[in-house]
């Protein structure tokens, strides 16, 4: 029983880190090749008008950037010819930074849903999987289409990133572990040693199939996720290099830029 109730958890850790939603409220992407630890306080518009940083808290609300020119809260910014290089090397990264962060979180989308599909063919009393595996597969078609017509198309929010990952992921597992663990108890219950007996051995059969599978996709997400990173160490030595200063003499600064955790690993949160 025990080995049952941890299969259904395992299930339940490998959806949601590969999700990589935190409790903060921020997107992650768990990472090792990058320089410091990232994160931005903006949504980003991507267009072919040029980038929009904005937000609702904080100032400047807005801060718009295109071909070298800079706007802030709506205000021509005077820079020099060489940080006007400098923006638009950093408008040209981040064009091609976003469609690789659709690209990891599609797949860490999918690599989510894959395992609890796995779980709902082997665990799942047949007069429930049919319905699951339904529901499965339209939160998954439902937060990939989210993932399309937001990052996917130049729109990025964070808020909007954890509510699409982390609440399509996280409302499934607690569905999921629920049928598992009913089934799990049911079959204690019933006395029914052949039944239990049945239930273990696909349990452990699962336990070695879903923890090679997974942990080969999560490597390859992994260094998909870590490939983001040049990019980001790229944007984060641009804004360091330039000498542009917002009308209250503040530096420009679209991403925050902190010394990495002790243990080497941070996180880059967007």
């Amino acid at each position: 029983m025990r080995h049952l109730f941890a299969t259904a958890g395992l299930a339940a850790a490998l959806a949601l880190s590969a999700g990589a939603a935190n409790a903060s409220g921020n997107f992650n992407f768990s990472t090792d090749s990058c320089n410091h630890d990232y994160a931005t306080p903006y949504d980003v518009d991507v267009t072919p008008a040029g980038l929009s940083f904005h937000r609702t808290d904080g100032t400047p609300a807005k801060i718009f950037l295109h071909d070298g020119a800079l706007k802030v809260d709506g205000r021509d910014v005077a820079v020099s010819a060489g940080d006007a290089q400098a923006l638009r090397r950093y408008e040209d990264t981040v064009r091609k930074l976003i469609p690789e962060v659709a690209a990891v979180s599609r797949a860490g989308v999918s690599m989510g849903f894959d395992a609890m599909t796995t779980v709902t063919m082997t665990f799942a009393d047949a007069d429930q999987r049919e319905a699951i595996l339904a529901k499965l597969k339209r939160k998954q078609a439902q937060a990939l289409k989210e993932i399309d017509e937001g990052v996917g198309s130049g729109h990025w929010s964070s808020d909007r990133m954890t509510e699409t990952v982390a609440g399509s992921v996280s409302d499934s597992v607690g569905e999921l572990v629920g049928s598992v663990t009913s089934s799990a108890v049911s079959a204690a219950l019933s006395g029914d040693s052949t039944k239990v007996e049945a239930l273990t051995a696909r349990a452990n059969a699962l336990d070695k199939s879903l923890n090679r599978e997974m942990d080969k996709r999560s490597k390859d997400l992994e260094a998909r996720a870590n490939g983001i990173c040049p990019r980001l160490n790229d944007l984060a030595d641009l804004q360091m290099g330039w000498k542009i200063r917002l009308p209250d003499g503040k530096p420009l600064e679209l991403m925050t830029i902190k010394p990495k955790e002790k243990d080497g690993k941070n996180v880059a949160s967007f």
